[in-house]
């Protein structure tokens, strides 16, 4: 609002400079164009005065020329009749100045009149063509230089007289040769043709129109004998103020301001030119003069109007894109301040519905941790009880074992989804046989569906697999299916099924696409909640927990390891009908197909005699670890912190097993391995636990790796660890370990591991 204030006082202090620069330059042009129109008023003033100065010069001296021309004429034809009468009298005494013979004479001559005078002046005869006779000429007949050819017969006399109608008379007189007369004659031209044939300044004149080319006249003396203004041919020039003021003020071809003593816009401006005969005044009122002064005036107050219009508009403009700048300035930072309130507010919103999420997924794991917990607890209350009944305890051993396995899924899923949204799942390039895959997981399938009493129906894929052989992540590949067929069997009816389709869809480029379809007939699920079924933490059903146990993280897992493949997958479902899953992996097709086995059943699991470093801080572990080793044949040396308890536990093996070496820690560890080959007591294997206190295992690994010794090198070391994660696998293996197996540990495996690396 502040910016928007001192733009208006700034526009307000701008419009008087536009005025007073604005009269400033139409004053500027106001003089230019008056002096422009003066001097050009000046050029065509002075160019037209000349021009019929030039034209009046030219026309006196054409009709002289004309007129000394026509004279001759009649000198000519005076002469030859003169000539005629001369000759008739040679031929006879009789009278010869008969009408005949004058009218002859005048015809072949072309004349008006031909008059025959005796020596005195006296009328012998005479002949006339028009109305204009003897009459009109008797001045001119009576006169003295008429009478004086007749004693000169060679002389001739000559006249042109002018006529009050406008004609003309050339009129020439000469002796006869004898001296007995004069013959006179005559051409009378007629007004008319004077007017229409011989040049006059009413010709020269012609072409000028008085208002735009101004008043012209011509004068000779006082007298005005031509104009373009036909009123004023004939008068004289004191009448008019003007001419008079020009004539007294002006010098040839200089322009003068007449009738200065009237008012403004009768004015004139004009001036005259000299000739040797006539005198030419040319002049034009004021308002002709500067007809183009206003005309520059109105286009220069148009032109800066513009000017200023254009000026102001741009300012307007820029004013209005700064202000426009400043209120989207303003805009987006309310729009931001918005923004960001609005992502306080979701952030609010997904905190609270994280809080909710975690709540709830706090609450289901509370449930579903606890249920499997509760009935082993109850199960282990039940076996102390009765003590006595053996298959009741075998019973209930199994359905702990069920329990256990059910919780280890459950947190298993945990892990497998936080490490999917970390991204620290790494998919392995291996070769993989699709039809031995298939079967192992047939083969895991069937058992989970006849607990759960449901039929599994499936395609007999060896037929179908073009390439059997292709690189893919056997383990991933495995959770990915066992998943969705868990899924199936757990949402599943007493006595229904599901069903497994198999196609390859194409191949292109070393690439071949294979598509899975699986079908259950369950309890299907809704339109809704196919929107979240990927979603983790999710079951449809708000009874699920206590009906289908479970993280809800299955399809999420599903989800991602699909993902993580370049595949996809889609789910239809109608409730109470059932659901179908539709997957569609891409694998690179083996190029080279290596032979496939499975070294665990090449090698043989048999490890007794081996000598075992057990490391783990945990007496339970411990104790579990180092009884199943013992009762697998294998000779285990135990270091751990809880040093008192595991030692009572080794005292009570010691003598069926032989001796058990007991440390601290890792460092504990790493001490008894160097002991150990200074008493030639060497271990052939080392199990190690990664969280333990003084030294964890993946330092004592690296320390026992440091050490320059071959067995240092060459012997076997395992971590059997509940860390996890493949990012502590990785780490284990980047210390120098063989090789990393997570607790709960699974005896099968571990023997199975351990005689793997061990060699004999």
């Amino acid at each position: 609002m502040e910016n928007n204030t001192i733009t208006r006082k700034k526009r307000k202090r701008i419009w008087p400079i536009e005025i007073i620069a604005g009269l400033f330059i139409m004053m500027i042009v106001f003089f230019i164009a008056v002096n422009v129109d003066i001097k050009t008023t000046q050029e065509t003033l002075s160019d037209t005065a000349h021009y019929i100065n030039e034209q009046c010069n030219s026309f006196t001296r054409l009709n002289l020329a004309s007129e000394t021309k026509s004279l001759l004429r009649v000198i000519e034809s005076a002469q030859q009749i003169k000539h005629n009468i001369t000759y008739e009298r040679s031929l006879s005494d009789k009278d010869i100045f008969t009408e005949e013979f004058i009218k002859k004479n005048m015809q072949e001559c072309y004349l008006t009149a031909v008059i025959i005078m005796d020596s005195k002046g006296n009328l012998i005869a005479q002949e006339y063509t028009d109305e204009y006779g003897a009459d009109e000429l008797n001045e001119y007949l009576d006169s003295t230089s008429l009478i004086d050819v007749v004693d000169n017969t060679e002389k001739t006399y000559a006249i042109r007289i002018d006529c009050e109608d406008g004609s003309y008379v050339d009129l020439a007189a000469c002796g006869m040769a004898d001296s007995s007369g004069i013959v006179v004659v005559y051409y009378h031209t007629p007004a008319e043709y004077v007017n229409n044939y011989n040049l006059s300044f009413t010709h020269i004149l012609s072409g000028y129109d008085d208002r735009e080319d101004g008043k012209i006249v011509v004068t000779k003396g006082n007298q005005i004998i031509a104009s373009n203004d036909d009123s004023m041919v004939g008068e004289d020039i004191d009448k008019y103020n003007v001419i008079k003021k020009i004539k007294e003020t002006g010098a040839s071809g200089k322009i003068v301001h007449a009738d200065s003593n009237r008012r403004w816009g009768s004015h004139n401006y004009g001036l005259m030119e000299r000739g040797r005969d006539y005198y030419v005044y040319v002049y034009m009122p004021e308002r002709n003069v500067f007809k183009t002064t206003p005309r520059n005036m109105q286009y220069t107050f148009v032109a800066y109007m513009f000017a200023v219009l254009v000026l102001n508009m741009m300012r307007w403009k820029t004013v209005q894109g700064y202000e426009r700048e400043q209120y989207e300035m303003q805009q987006q930072y309310a729009k931001t301040l918005q923004e960001k309130n609005e992502q306080l507010q979701e952030a609010v919103r997904r905190e609270e519905k994280a809080n909710a999420a975690k709540t709830d997924f706090l609450s289901r794991m509370t449930h579903d941790i606890r249920t499997p917990l509760n009935g082993i607890i109850g199960l282990l209350r039940i076996d102390e009880s009765h003590k006595e009944d053996t298959d009741m305890i075998n019973t209930n051993r199994k359905k702990m074992s069920i329990a256990a396995n059910h919780l280890l899924s459950l947190i298993n899923d945990i892990l497998q989804m936080s490490k999917l949204e970390d991204g620290q799942i790494e998919l392995s390039r291996e070769i993989v046989d699709l039809n031995k895959l298939a079967k192992d997981i047939i083969t895991i399938v069937e058992q989970r569906a006849s607990d759960a009493g449901v039929n599994i129906k499936y395609d007999k894929v060896a037929g179908k697999v073009m390439y059997p052989y292709v690189y893919g992540s056997p383990l991933h590949l495995r959770q990915l299916f066992l998943n969705i067929y868990g899924n199936c069997i757990k949402y599943n009816k007493a006595g229904g099924k599901v069903s497994t389709y198999f196609k390859c869809i194409g191949t292109q480029d070393g690439i071949v696409t294979y598509e899975w379809t699986v079908t259950d007939t369950g309890i299907g699920m809704s339109e809704e909640f196919l929107d979240h079924i990927f979603e983790p933490f999710v079951q449809e059903k708000t009874d699920a927990r206590s009906v289908y146990q479970g993280t809800g993280l299955g399809m999420a897992i599903v989800k991602s390891l699909v993902d993580k493949m370049n595949g996809t997958i889609s789910v239809t479902s109608k409730e109470g009908e059932g659901s179908t899953f539709v997957i569609r992996i891409p694998f690179e097709i083996a190029s080279k197909v290596e032979e496939i086995t499975d070294d665990r059943e090449k090698s043989s699991n048999d490890i007794s005699g081996i000598k075992i470093l057990l490391a783990e801080d945990n007496e339970l572990n411990a104790e579990i670890a180092q009884t199943l080793l013992v009762d697998e044949g294998a000779n285990v040396t135990v270091v751990s912190d809880g040093e008192q308890a595991v030692r009572e536990f080794m005292q009570k093996l010691l003598s069926k097993y032989g001796e058990v070496v007991l440390a601290r820690d890792g460092i504990a560890a790493v001490d008894e391995f160097v002991n150990a080959v200074s008493t030639n007591e060497r271990f052939d294997l080392i199990c190690m636990d990664i969280m333990m206190p003084k030294l964890d295992g993946i330092a004592a690994t690296k320390a026992i790796r440091a050490m320059e010794r071959p067995d240092a090198v060459e012997i076997p070391i395992i971590a059997m660890t509940a860390n996890a994660f493949e990012e502590d696998a990785r780490k284990c293996v980047e210390a120098g370990m063989n090789a990393h197996l997570s607790k709960p540990l699974q005896m099968d495996v571990v023997v199975g591991t351990i005689a793997e690396y061990y060699k004999r």
